[in-house]
């Protein structure tokens, strides 16, 4: 499989090397079981012949212009963590270089695969209009806001569809990787996965942090701070969107654009967030049902099984 990894000025230096390792890995291990070539042939490739990453490395890189045909370009991300930041990168001749680089690569039949920041790169192209895609949970709302025709499940740590594949924040470059090796050989990708200790993680939701998203816009960090103050009395749209003097569907709307939900799904956000505080902090699991606004413990224990797939017992241990 032969894979180009699209580097620029900036690049995220542990997402970058993240990639090369996971593939230099696989292929020392295939050569180990007996595999006839390396299967991945990587380089490594930039707007310019030499890039600086984030935290000031150097090395030189293949020009884009002497590129030839891969299976897969790769788009680690750039170190761009604010959204003022991020736009501005986004505006930068080099990336917008990049962009048609990677336009012109899809067109010529290979496929693209994107992390964290890197999704931002394959938006601007359009080609992640009308699919889904996953990016960094932190930037999904100014994900969203740029991007609207992209069906952006932010939940999700890798999504493929079709020929382009995404992957979430940050360590998702390693998950992306792993998934890469395993589209070329299964079983190799179980053997590097043992031998790097990389988790079988399927959802970055249980590492979204509701507040984080809802300050990016006005009236939802106003409804996240309305929320917490009545996660014990229950939900109620009318009184949520009377207490912020704005209409329902005002507020529906504002949430779904912002946050990917509806109001009701973000207050569920934060009665498991807070009921997860609660108990790692070894309180009585009754009176976190009544914290939340839950009946009994019962329904509860169900609530954070289903979805942070792990119970009560393993949410304690996991702060010893």
């Amino acid at each position: 499989m032969r894979l180009t990894i699209l580097a620029l000025d900036g690049v995220f230096d542990t997402g970058l090397t993240v990639l090369l390792d996971t593939f230099a890995m696989a292929n020392e291990l295939a050569a180990a079981q007996g595999f006839a070539s390396a299967p991945f042939d990587v380089s490594l490739v930039g707007v310019r012949r030499r890039i600086r990453t984030a935290l000031g490395f150097s090395t030189t890189v293949e020009s884009i212009g002497s590129v030839r045909r891969s299976d897969w370009v790769v788009v680690p991300a750039l170190n761009a963590k604010d959204p003022d930041q991020l736009v501005g990168a986004l505006g930068r001749r080099d990336v917008r270089e990049a962009v048609e680089f990677l336009r012109l690569s899809h067109a010529e039949g290979s496929g693209m695969a994107a992390a964290c920041i890197g999704t931002f790169l394959l938006a601007e192209t359009g080609l992640l209009d009308q699919r889904e895609a996953t990016t960094s949970w932190p930037l999904a709302p100014l994900f969203r806001q740029r991007y609207p025709a992209v069906r952006l499940d932010d939940s999700q740590i890798v999504l493929a569809s079709g020929q382009i594949v995404t992957a979430g924040a940050m360590m998702g470059h390693l998950d992306l990787a792993l998934w890469l090796v395993r589209h070329a050989s299964p079983e190799l990708a179980t053997l590097v996965a043992r031998l790097m200790l990389i988790d079988n993680r399927t959802s970055q939701a249980r590492y979204i942090i509701p507040d984080h998203i809802a300050h990016a816009d006005p009236l939802t960090m106003r409804f996240d701070r309305w929320a917490r103050e009545h996660l014990a009395e229950g939900f109620s749209l009318q009184k949520a969107a009377s207490a912020l003097s704005v209409h329902t569907r005002t507020l529906q709307r504002r949430t779904q654009m912002v946050l990917g939900k509806s109001p009701l799904a973000f207050f569920q956000d934060l009665r498991v967030q807070r009921a997860q505080q609660l108990v790692t902090q070894g309180c009585d699991l009754e009176t976190v049902a009544r914290e939340v606004g839950y009946a009994d413990s019962a329904t509860l224990r169900a609530l954070l099984r289903r979805r942070l797939g792990r119970g009560v017992r393993e949410l304690r241990a996991e702060m010893r």
